[in-house]
């Protein structure tokens, strides 16, 4: 895996994810494509103006569910060919087509849900109580009734999900097959650059005058896009803003924390709390850096500099492997059972090409196995993200085996607990097996940069802007590339204060993340992180006890609220405790490693 790009065909197969186990061929898939329209007709010719009692609802929805799972399959399928190859027309076509007749089917069946929200109570209540599988979906649907449309809207609704999800699809052409960044010059050498290269590679580049140069390109490129993907976002907002007044929401926001089954007090208290109390430990981590590196000053794009840039470990994926088992084997062996398969069933496609989505994922259809998307570029410190997906993986995998469909997706404020949670473990196991003072630096310092700072920091600060873009929407605003990018420095200097030059090209990072297109998503992964922080510390205290609560968990999928998820793996979110506490650790982290530098 050198240093050019290769095109898709190019890469090794042995590293990239065999899809076969979804659909072995293409007349599989097409097969399964006409099936699914098919049941979806036979739903509506059976059902649709029929759902008057309970009995008629179960059967629908037992019918429903084997469609669900089956559109979930086809759906993943067309998404990760694209994925890895976002210039490939073939697969683009397949997507196209895929999403066109899953919003049909979508559509055609939308009746299900309208005609029973419909229903008095009495009815619906009958239909939980007959049916233990379809209860938590009939639940869901109780709780809508107040924000729900008439059902002619509703199927108006879902026929257009398509193009109302369009700003997404956009802001991915325009990042990743659209902007070329070429190369920059450097001292007369010539270096690459793309969207992989510089979140991979250049913005950790010891050496200042590549690094510098190579953010200047940057965002330099991202610049000339700033007008467009502007007005992509705000055609974003707009839409969220319309459906939540359609609905009869206070605000977006309400309307987007309902889903996830969170009061605004505990979003609130997650951005407040940490753009506060957290705020001082990393300024002290920024000087930190800045004293190592011998910096004249300390700049947004210095950040991500490690602490010892000679010491990071260069690994490959074989090598990668027996630290994983070794981190997540705390678990058992039901949890190894999924890393396990994961690399000797090609589960993770690990190969860098042109045209691949930058970052990783994980994505999990029911009915098949997850799949996990990284870009591996032999440093250890991809051994933190490959344990984060695993993580996602393990959670839907043993919560797929454990509950219906209707049952497995968790609320999206807890869904980033299981994968950081790794993260730790990964931690905890390094730590206890090496004496070597350097390598805990290297540790305790990846765990800051990588984890803590990724969700905590970067994640968190997205969020704290995002928050500001729906308050000028909700006060009946638009928001332009100007207004994006004073909004987006503020939040910058305000959590870096005086230790930090917010530089020129820093306030466009809010082009950078696919996350503003996804609701309210970056502030779930600093919470996730408490609930996983909170747990990692009950293991290391009381071991089996904890693992066995943190397993019963993964196993519930989405049947419990995030606070009685929390509360089931011994962590109480109504009060800010925790997120103090986690705090307070991410500051002992930083002292430790202070410690460490003066002693090396």
């Amino acid at each position: 895996m050198g240093k050019e790009l290769l095109e898709r065909k190019d890469v090794d197969e042995r590293y990239t994810w065999d899809l076969s186990s979804i659909f072995e061929s293409e007349e599989q898939f097409e097969q399964k494509l006409q099936e699914v329209v098919k049941l979806s007709k036979e739903i509506e010719k059976e059902y649709k103006g029929k759902l008057k009692g309970a009995k008629e609802i179960n059967a629908c929805l037992d019918q429903f569910k084997v469609l669900l799972e089956i559109g979930g399959l086809l759906g993943t399928y067309s998404y990760l060919s694209v994925a890895v190859d976002q210039r490939d027309m073939e697969n683009q076509t397949r997507q196209m087509k895929t999403s066109n007749i899953l919003s049909e089917v979508s559509s055609r069946l939308s009746f299900i849900e309208s005609e029973i929200v419909q229903l008095d109570e009495e009815t619906i209540q009958e239909a939980i109580e007959k049916s233990q599988e379809n209860a938590l979906f009939l639940m869901d649907i109780m709780r809508k009734k107040p924000y729900t449309l008439h059902p002619e809207v509703e199927r108006t609704l879902l026929a257009l999900s398509n193009v109302l999800d369009a700003p997404y699809q956009i802001y991915n052409r325009a990042k990743l097959a659209d902007m070329d960044f070429g190369t920059f010059t450097v001292e007369g050498e010539e270096y690459p650059l793309s969207f992989v290269l510089f979140e991979g590679k250049w913005e950790y580049e010891k050496d200042t005058k590549i690094r510098r140069a190579a953010a200047e390109a940057f965002s330099n490129k991202l610049r000339e896009y700033q007008h467009t993907i502007a007005t992509v976002y705000q055609v974003q907002v707009q839409k969220e803003k319309t459906i939540a007044n359609l609905r009869g929401f206070d605000s977006v926001i309400d309307s987007l924390l309902f889903p996830q089954k969170v009061e605004i007090e505990l979003y609130d208290r997650q951005i407040d709390l940490i753009m506060g109390k957290l705020a001082p430990h990393m300024r002290k981590y920024a000087k930190l850096i800045q004293e190592i590196h011998g910096l004249d000053e300390m700049t947004f794009m210095d950040l991500k500099l490690p602490i010892d840039p000679e010491f990071e470990p260069k690994i490959s994926v074989e090598e990668a492997r027996p630290y994983v088992e070794g981190a997540l084997s705390v678990l058992g062996e039901e949890y190894m059972e999924v890393v396990n398969r994961a690399f000797d069933e090609r589960w993770i496609d690990f190969v860098q090409n042109k045209g691949k989505s930058t970052g990783a994922f994980c994505s999990s259809p029911y009915g098949s196995h997850p799949y996990i998307l990284i870009s591996w570029t032999e440093r250890m410190r991809e051994v933190f993200v490959l344990a984060h997906e695993l993580g996602h993986a393990g959670h839907f995998y043993l919560s797929h085996k454990n509950q219906n469909i209707f049952n497995t997706r968790p609320s999206r404020y807890y869904v980033e607990a299981p994968s950081t949670m790794n993260e730790l473990l990964m931690v905890n196991y390094l730590m206890e097996n090496t004496q070597d003072k350097r390598m805990k630096r290297w540790v305790l310092s990846s765990i800051i940069s990588r984890t803590y700072y990724h969700n905590f920091v970067t994640h968190l600060l997205e969020a704290a802007f995002q928050r500001e873009v729906y308050r000028i929407i909700d006060n009946g605003g638009s928001v332009h590339a100007e207004l994006l990018n004073k909004t987006k420095r503020k939040v910058l200097e305000e959590f870096w204060g005086d230790a930090v030059v917010i530089n020129e090209g820093a306030e466009l990072t809010w082009m950078r993340q696919p996350h503003y297109y996804m609701g309210l998503y970056p502030y779930t992964y600093s919470a996730g992180l408490t609930i996983a922080t909170e747990v990692n510390n009950r293991i290391l205290k009381e071991g089996e006890k904890a693992i066995d609560d943190w397993l019963s968990v993964l196993k519930s999928g989405g049947i419990y609220t995030p606070i009685e998820f929390a509360k089931k793996a011994g962590v109480d979110i109504t009060t800010e405790e925790p997120l103090l506490n986690t705090i307070e650790y991410i500051g002992d982290i930083v002292d430790e490693i202070i410690k460490l530098t003066e002693e090396l």
